[in-house]
């Protein structure tokens, strides 16, 4: 059973979150896309707040004791979710980058292969 307290800084804390998020994306500090899951996370605890007996029920369902031991094995899990998916992301984007630099330093080399070899062309000449 989540006590009234917890509720009211659930939803305080979520409304805070809620318009971080807005802030952040008005001053094109976040994409929308990373902006909609936690907005949507936020508005699922907001209704976990609002009607605790959804959290309730998940909770004994799922044979844990306490709903706020619940709500925290949630977050943790979620957040795992996340976490690994942004590690996918990194590795996508390392990857590109160390073939940009690769493509990058070809480029260059060749450049300066271009150079050289018109340079010798011009000492050749004189």
């Amino acid at each position: 059973m989540m006590t009234p307290l917890f509720r009211i800084v659930l939803v305080i804390v979520c409304v805070g979150t809620f318009a971080v998020l807005i802030s952040k994306i008005r001053k094109s500090k976040v994409s929308i896309e990373e902006a909609v899951f936690w907005i949507l996370l936020s508005l699922m605890f907001v209704i976990f707040a609002l009607f605790p007996v959804v959290p309730d029920t998940l909770a004994a369902l799922l044979g844990i004791y306490s709903t706020a031991n619940f709500l925290f094995l949630f977050i943790i899990f979620i957040l795992l979710i996340k976490m690994f998916g942004m590690s996918m992301q990194i590795g996508i984007l390392e990857e590109k980058i160390k073939s940009l630099v690769q493509e990058l330093a070809l480029r260059d080399k060749a450049e300066r292969d271009q150079e050289f070899a018109s340079e010798t062309q011009k000492e050749e000449r004189t």
